[in-house]
């Protein structure tokens, strides 16, 4: 069994587009996408219309329920809140029903008795932030009551593969807005950043491999869905790419 593993699309898809390019020559078997899939980018309908066409569920992430919930109180003056009411205004009925249908986790039964528990930060919240760094304790805490061979979750975009316990913790990295995270001071900020990051999972009874991967982007395909786009505050997107730097903290 092949599976990808995606997530923190963010609006963008000319990285989707990359990543399903190359996960084509897999032969998947499923896709699961891990959350945040269309704020903050310039193509917010064209990301969730083309989930839709690959029957790719999507857990709920947290810039996801800023686009049915608005954005936090404390972004209201930060182009998160500008670009998510922006990305908001393009969306369809057939988007937001997709939206609305995401579900905090998902559980995916693999290979020789193995379990898959998918979310965005973590099984108990999507804001929760797994590090390399995160105390075992606290990592007990998020992942209690969630029992899994492997729990796969987004949010941080950073990749992260890491053994707790019994249990692998995976976080393939974001497709669509590696320049920038959560903020947490435990987190590295890519640097320099024009790719696209993913996972692929291959179970077989008594056997797992997993690979994360890093795709090279064309900027000048970014750039231009930026301009064709019009989306506002298209300086700061644009200077996560050309120069690698983060503002501000999602």
């Amino acid at each position: 069994m092949r599976m990808g593993l995606i997530a923190d699309i963010h609006g963008n898809l000319v990285a989707l587009d990359a990543v399903l390019a190359d996960l084509a020559r897999d032969q998947l078997d499923r896709l699961v996408c891990l959350g945040d899939v269309a704020a903050l980018g310039p193509q917010p309908a064209e990301v969730i219309a083309r989930l839709r066409t690959l029957d790719c569920p999507s857990l709920l992430g947290n810039t996801d329920n800023w686009l049915l919930s608005g954005t936090p109180a404390h972004l209201a003056s930060t182009p998160f809140a500008t670009i998510t009411s922006w990305c908001a205004a393009r969306l369809t009925e057939a988007d937001w029903a997709y939206l609305r249908a995401c579900p905090r986790t998902l559980s995916v039964d693999l290979a020789g008795g193995q379990q898959l528990l998918c979310c965005h930060g973590s099984p108990r919240s999507y804001d929760d932030v797994i590090a390399a760094t995160t105390p075992d304790m606290d990592l007990d805490t998020m992942l209690a009551g969630y029992p899994a061979t492997i729990i796969a979750g987004g949010h941080t975009h950073i990749q992260l593969l890491r053994q707790h316990g019994a249990t692998r913790v995976i976080n393939p990295g974001s497709v669509g807005l590696p320049g920038i995270g959560p903020g947490d001071p435990r987190l590295p900020v890519n640097q320099q950043v024009c790719w696209a990051e993913y996972a692929l999972l291959t179970l077989d009874p008594g056997h797992v491999s997993i690979d994360l991967r890093r795709l090279p982007l064309d900027p000048a395909q970014l750039d231009a869905a930026l301009l064709n786009s019009a989306m506002p505050d298209a300086d700061w997107w644009r200077n996560l790419w050309s120069l690698g730097t983060s503002p501000a903290d999602t």
